[in-house]
């Protein structure tokens, strides 16, 4: 308590707003709109008068999407300073209204290539390098210098870094980011940390009932390297039933108000009001702390 005390007293001494950090992790497949729903948090949070940035994780070892062949990896978006990256950060650009920087991607190649210069320097003092904590540590600073960096043009630093890690949760490459976001959540105050796992809810076409399992699978191995999501994004073709929404919350450990019911809608600019008549936003704040 005192350390995080101290902690909040040098943001405010270097003129900081303490930072609140939104995890948007995938389960059971990937391409559900993580990065549609992490956009649609920070237009929530803006609408409410608050500076929201953003994070993409991507776990592949390419440094960044320029080399990569768009018909394995969708589109390259570039970047207002030449950064060649994944399109989700076009997604978090013209939602939120921010200019972001190539450094708001991360990889697992530049994590790699940055810890690995700093050995070569001698920076880690004759140590033996590992994954915990020279890389954990290398993805957790580097998280926590590109939230603090002014994107919406007014120089102001942001209240909001919403994080989306690509993939599945489950998967080898993400293994590093997990157990970083993971320690992550130590370096701040439990009410300054929430996460929000998006998974699907598929309706088996014999049967035709919504099936909770695969999330509630997916929600396990979150919680199995010590992240517990708060929120639960439910892709479905049609509205969950309420009776769904109940089992996922009694057997996800979260509340039943923090299901987040996210069905087919014909155009994505229509997630945000989705998520709004949910009540996500009044959710959203009241588990940071955000008054």
């Amino acid at each position: 308590k005192e350390a995080r005390s101290g902690e909040r007293e040098r943001e405010r001494a270097v003129g900081r707003s303490i930072m609140k950090y939104i995890y948007v992790t995938g389960g059971v497949v990937s391409g559900l709109g993580k990065g549609v729903t992490a956009s649609s948090i920070g237009v929530l949070l803006k609408s409410l008068g608050l500076r929201c940035t953003s994070i993409k994780i991507d776990p592949y070892l390419n440094i960044d999407a320029g080399t990569m062949s768009p018909f394995e990896h969708g589109e390259v978006f570039v970047l207002d300073d030449g950064g060649e990256v994944d399109l989700d950060l076009g997604n978090y650009e013209r939602f939120i209204g921010v200019t972001l920087t190539r450094d708001h991607n991360i990889t697992t190649g530049k994590i790699f290539k940055s810890v690995i210069e700093r050995e070569r320097e001698g920076a880690y003092l004759g140590k033996t390098v590992q994954v915990v904590p020279h890389l954990t540590d290398a993805i957790q600073d580097w998280i926590e210098r590109v939230a603090h960096i002014p994107v919406d043009g007014t120089g102001e630093t942001p209240d909001v870094c919403i994080i989306e890690l690509g993939g599945t949760v489950g998967d080898i490459e993400s293994g590093p980011f997990l157990e970083a976001l993971r320690q992550f959540q130590f370096r701040n105050a439990p009410h300054d940390v929430c996460s929000v796992h998006v998974s699907l809810v598929p309706v088996l076409g014999v049967v035709g009932e919504q099936k909770t399992k695969p999330t509630q699978h997916s929600v396990q191995v979150l919680r199995s390297v010590g992240i517990a999501p708060n929120f639960l994004a439910c892709r479905s073709k049609d509205p969950l039933e309420q009776s769904v929404k109940d089992k996922l919350a009694l057997f996800c450990h979260v509340p039943a108000t923090h299901v987040m019911n996210l069905s087919d809608v014909s155009n994505i600019w229509h997630v945000p009001l989705v998520m709004r008549d949910q009540g996500v936003h009044e959710a959203l704040c009241k588990q940071l702390n955000i008054t």
